[in-house]
């Protein structure tokens, strides 16, 4: 099982600063999910930003998440994460 999201930042370029709960940081970008209607609600800017980490993925009022899994294989390390350097 890959680590889940203890802590995440939404910006406003649609990528969120990632912390796991192995200590890695990491940064995800939305942006090519875009494309299915599930996530098209993730656009707007001001909405988006309302995502918060939740039962180890981020969540959005509407309920709109990602698995765990895809959070942590399809991001990339991020060492400039507001959230801090990994240990």
């Amino acid at each position: 099982m890959n680590p889940r999201v203890v802590e995440a930042v939404c910006h406003d370029n649609l990528t969120i600063s990632l912390t796991f709960s192995n200590g890695e940081r990491r940064k995800f970008d939305v942006r090519p999910y875009l494309q299915y209607p599930v996530y098209t609600p993730l656009a707007s800017v001001p909405y988006f930003l309302q995502g918060k980490a939740s039962h180890g993925t981020v969540e959005w009022p509407n309920e709109e998440d990602f698995c765990p899994d895809t959070l942590y294989l399809e991001s990339v390390p991020d060492m400039n994460s507001p959230l801090g350097n990994a240990a």
